[in-house]
């Protein structure tokens, strides 16, 4: 994509040629840095409301802070989605501290949706207490009528404790320049990621997981399994993924997108079965991120699987 630059009209004489020429240049350059500082000023926004929303727990505690930062309609999963405000408003306050930090960030171009990512621990008498849980937390974002952002979807996965320090925020790449998107019809939108959640999940089951995903995974891509650090990139998903034996399909019941069209999520469930009874077949929840890549082609960018507890 390529930042609009209003064609100039040269009227006569290389020196006004070059005039010109330059102011043109240098206006392109001017408008895709504004454009540019707009997208970063969202992503850092949407990280200010992540660490904001940590401050809360830390002060307030998790009951209170969920309900002050999470949408009216956000979804949390215990095991399976519900409406996190009245997940939350059902319960009483209980001690331990959850802490997190968000080390991975990005926004839709219309700056209405965006994710965070980044370690948590849990601390059951509070601060003063060891960690005995640890794992990723991941949160989607969506701008509010009143310009606040707030926790559309909230997940995570455990991990064993990590043995180094947490990693430096990091942004994703933008695809190509950055410019102003006209609004979509977002219920196409919704459409038409969840015929390619359809056609994704067709290929795995026909293809093998590993020859699926391959495809539709993007370069950048992270992926999140239980009891496992996340693994960044594109190869080291494909790694994780090849250890995936059987069939694995899924049913996504609810797709969201960026009004700008670039940026959208799905969840459901998913079934593994394992090929010749081999291994034990798993249900569950999965959560995932699309992105719009610059020749178009949705990638993913998140692909969450947390098993349902065995009964």
């Amino acid at each position: 994509m390529t930042p609009g630059i209003n064609t100039q009209r040269v009227e006569c004489g290389l020196s006004v040629t070059k005039n010109i020429l330059v102011f043109s240049l240098a206006l392109a350059s001017f408008a895709f840095v504004q454009k540019g500082d707009v997208r970063q000023a969202n992503r850092l926004a949407i990280v200010e409301a992540e660490r904001a929303f940590a401050r809360a727990a830390a002060t307030k505690g998790t009951r209170d802070a969920f309900l002050e930062f999470l949408a009216d309609d956000g979804i949390i999963f215990q095991p399976g989605p519900v409406n996190g405000k009245q997940f939350w408003q059902a319960r009483t306050p209980r001690k331990g501290l959850l802490s997190w930090e968000p080390i991975f960030a990005d926004v839709s171009l219309a700056g209405d949706m965006g994710y965070t990512t980044g370690p948590y621990e849990f601390r059951p008498n509070g601060a003063g207490d060891k960690p005995t849980a640890f794992g990723q937390y991941f949160t989607i974002w969506k701008k509010q009528t009143d310009g606040s952002w707030k926790v559309a979807l909230d997940r995570g996965t455990s991990n064993p404790q990590p043995s180094g320090p947490i990693a430096p925020l990091q942004f994703s790449k933008d695809e190509g320049p950055v410019t102003k998107k006209a609004d979509i019809d977002v219920a196409t939108g919704r459409a038409v990621l969840l015929k390619i959640e359809a056609e994704f999940s067709n290929a795995s089951s026909s293809q093998g997981i590993e020859k699926a995903f391959h495809s539709y995974l993007a370069d950048d891509t992270r992926l999140f399994r239980e009891n496992s650090f996340p693994a960044i990139g594109k190869q080291a998903a494909l790694a994780v993924l090849a250890t995936e034996k059987g069939i694995l399909t899924w049913q996504p019941t609810m797709a969201d997108i960026s009004r700008s069209g670039d940026v959208g999520y799905t969840y459901g469930t998913y079934d593994l079965k394992g090929s010749g009874g081999e291994q034990k077949p798993e249900h569950g929840n999965y959560v995932r991120v699309w992105k719009r890549q610059t020749n178009g082609r949705w990638k993913v960018v998140i692909d969450i699987l947390n098993p349902m507890p065995s009964s």
